[in-house]
This record gives C-alpha cells, sequence and structure tokens, in this order.
C-alpha cells in the first residue's frame, strides 16, 4: 500500500514539474485565436450595427430636403433593411455561405450609400444642415472604423489557419481541437468595395 501512495507521489511530482513546460509548447494557442477571430468579428458587427443606426437619421434629414430623391432613398432604406435580415453571431463564421452573403448585402449598402451622399451634393442648404454635417462626419469615422475592424478581423483569422496549419499547433488540432475548423476570411464582394465612401464636401 504505501508503495501505491508513494507511485502516485510520484506521478503527481512529474505531472507538475512538466506542466509549465506542456503550457509553453502552443497547447493554448489554438483556442487563444479563436477567440481573437470572435472577437475581431463581433468589433466588425459592432461598427456595420452604428452604421446601420446612423442611416435612419441620415435618411430622414435627406429626404427633408431632397424629397423628390425617393428611388435613393428607398435604395438605402432597402438596403439597410437586407442587411438586418440576415442572422449574425459567431454561427455566420462557421458558414461560409452566409458570411458572403452578410458581406454582399454590406457592400450593397455601401453602394447605396455612396449613391445618397452623391445626391446630397446637388443640395447645398443641405449641405450646409448641421445635422448633416454631424452624420457624415459619424459616417466617414465610421466607414473608418470598419475598415480597421475588418483589417484585425482578417489578421486574427491568419493567426489561427497559421496555428493550426502549422507545427506543433497542427499536432494539437488533430489531437485537442478538430472540431475547429479553418476560418473565412474577410473578402472583399463589390468591385469597388475596396474603396470607402467619400463623405467629405
Amino acid at each position: 500500500m504505501p508503495m501505491a501512495i508513494n507511485s502516485i507521489y510520484v506521478k503527481l511530482f512529474v505531472f507538475c514539474l512538466f506542466l509549465p513546460l506542456l503550457n509553453g509548447c502552443g497547447i493554448n494557442n489554438i483556442p487563444t485565436f479563436d477567440e481573437k477571430v470572435k472577437s475581431a468579428w463581433a468589433q466588425v458587427e459592432n461598427q456595420y450595427q452604428r452604421r446601420s443606426d446612423l442611416i435612419p437619421n441620415l435618411v430622414s434629414t435627406v429626404k427633408g430636403y431632397a424629397a423628390h430623391e425617393k428611388e435613393t432613398l428607398t435604395a438605402v432604406v432597402q438596403a439597410r433593411s437586407k442587411v438586418g435580415s440576415i442572422q449574425v453571431g459567431e454561427n455566420l463564421l462557421n458558414n461560409p455561405e452566409a458570411l458572403q452573403r452578410f458581406e454582399q448585402a454590406q457592400a450593397e449598402l455601401s453602394s447605396a450609400l455612396k449613391r445618397l451622399l452623391v445626391v446630397a451634393e446637388r443640395y447645398p442648404d443641405l449641405k450646409a444642415n448641421q445635422n448633416f454635417i454631424a452624420l457624415q462626419s459619424q459616417l466617414e469615422g465610421t466607414e473608418n472604423r470598419i475598415a480597421v475592424a475588418r483589417r484585425d478581423y482578417i489578421t486574427s483569422v491568419e493567426h489561427f489557419n497559421t496555428e493550426i496549419r502549422t507545427f506543433p499547433g497542427k499536432i494539437w488540432h488533430t489531437l485537442l481541437y478538430s472540431d475547429l475548423k479553418i476560418k473565412e476570411s474577410y473578402k472583399a464582394t463589390a468591385p469597388d468595395a475596396a474603396t470607402a465612401p467619400q463623405v467629405e464636401f
């Protein structure tokens, strides 16, 4: 019996001895990078939501000065509605088709906003409206934040995908984290998606 107890203590001692080494060999990298991807994507969604929240006030302000530009205003409202109808969240990251639909809807909204801002150019009174000036400034800042959030997401995805495809991460992925698949990176879906809407007048 004492030998069995000694054996348990020896195993426990050896385990405690190697535990710091196990932690330093990258076993935690994959879940850490996975969480960073989720966090980065949440920031992308957050900035898109911020933009979406600005749109009703922007449309309302433009409508007050350019009510007969109904087609453009309707296009913005419909594009915003389409974006809002897509379910977002963690499941979106694991579904490349849904992610592509989401990105396409966001690209359509960006395009509709560009058209709206071009229309605003024709109305000097609108361009001088303080509410419109504040909204265009917020929109410009949000577009910049979206670009930064997408860049951070792309970087997070790159780190995660590299970790699970290279040594020693590939071993840990096979042994412990095989349920975590390669992540889809952000892809521009519109021909002019790389160009942020020009909102400076």
